[in-house]
């Protein structure tokens, strides 16, 4: 049915084959374009867009946090936001054991 075939990479112009086993796979997880990119060049976007989002969590990281006297147990709690007041505030503990804070 199906039959290894060359390909021409968009991002570095290379050949590269297609094989039976990966046109049998693009088929079983009903992908219907072939691949536009060599493996390589496959790997290498994979691995910039994981780098990427991980830069998105470091940042999450280095935000500010600030403390707060948690409002369920009085514990010091640390929440990356600055509270004004209006509402309640829970350390995590709290927040997880009572699903009602959660709305």
């Amino acid at each position: 049915m199906f039959s290894s075939k060359m390909l021409v990479c968009k991002d570095c112009g290379q050949e590269f084959e297609f094989t039976v086993g990966e046109q049998e796979f693009f088929a079983e997880k009903g992908f219907t374009n072939e691949p536009s990119r060599c493996p390589s060049c496959r790997q290498a976007r994979k691995n910039n867009r994981n780098r990427d989002q991980g830069n998105w969590s470091g940042n999450r990281k280095n935000r500010p946090m600030y403390e707060v006297t948690c409002d369920g147990c009085g514990q010091i709690a640390r929440v990356p936001f600055q509270p004004d007041g209006s509402r309640p505030v829970y350390c995590s503990d709290c927040f997880r054991n009572n699903s009602s804070y959660a709305r």
